[in-house]
């Protein structure tokens, strides 16, 4: 059986439950924009824009950047282009041009760890850093994928979807071999399972006192680590 990719914006919106995910995140992101009074934020790695207009629809001036230009399409059509709600196809380690300075920057749902290298996760904290205006804040969400032991594929979740070629499994499972960890995707057909499709995607295990290193290399006065959106600890 011939095995063909999978692209990631094809099967995005599926592996989440946005309803729940931004009803369980929302409490940490107000107080996290309160904190600063924040008036604008940048969201860095957007995906498919679920973040940047639930922040619109609270009054905020948002950009959602995302390096995939199909992920930027997808939220332009989602969610159009309204008076403070712009749309980027920019890289996460590519600096903010015209120079604007945003009150917060944010990047979300391990996207620095898909990174290719370290050098690249550095100056996306540069360029964070470098977008936000003094005095203002930036919020980092990685799995700690050292959790993950290392061996077999630990598969997560299995969610039917309704597409437009029919009705199809979307397959997600995590595995890690020493510092890097692989995102297992696949795509199968209820119909047509020999049409199964799969995407394998690497992600870099970022400790937390490297990224402390790099955030503060890169300008930040004060970096403080978090085991969940309530705040519990790090461990």
């Amino acid at each position: 059986m011939e095995e063909k990719s999978i692209e990631l914006s094809d099967v995005f919106e599926d592996l989440v439950d946005w309803p729940k995910r931004l009803a369980g995140e929302e409490p940490f992101f107000r107080r996290f924009f309160e904190s600063v009074g924040a008036g604008s934020v940048l969201d860095v790695a957007c995906g498919t824009g679920q973040h940047a207009a639930l922040f619109h629809s609270w009054g905020m001036r948002v950009e959602g950047a995302d390096i995939s230009p199909r992920m930027i399409e997808r939220a332009r059509a989602s969610f159009g282009e309204p008076d403070g709600l712009r749309w980027a196809v920019r890289g996460y380690d590519e600096p903010v041009r015209p120079p604007e300075a945003f009150d917060a920057a944010l990047c979300v749902g391990n996207s620095l760890a898909l990174a290719p290298d370290r050098a690249t996760v550095r100056r996306a904290a540069a360029s964070m850093v470098g977008a936000v205006r003094k005095g203002g804040a930036i919020a980092v969400h990685l799995l700690n994928l050292w959790r993950f032991p290392e061996g077999p594929v630990l598969w997560q979740k299995c969610r039917r979807s309704s597409r437009p070629e029919g009705e199809a499994l979307i397959v997600k499972g995590v595995h890690r071999c020493g510092p890097h960890a692989y995102v297992e995707l696949l795509l199968a057909p209820i119909a047509a399972p020999e049409s199964m499709r799969t995407t394998h995607l690497t992600l870099i295990c970022l400790e937390a006192a490297e990224l402390e290193e790099m955030f503060r290399e890169s300008g930040a006065t004060a970096v403080e680590l978090s085991g969940h959106y309530d705040g519990r600890p790090y461990e």
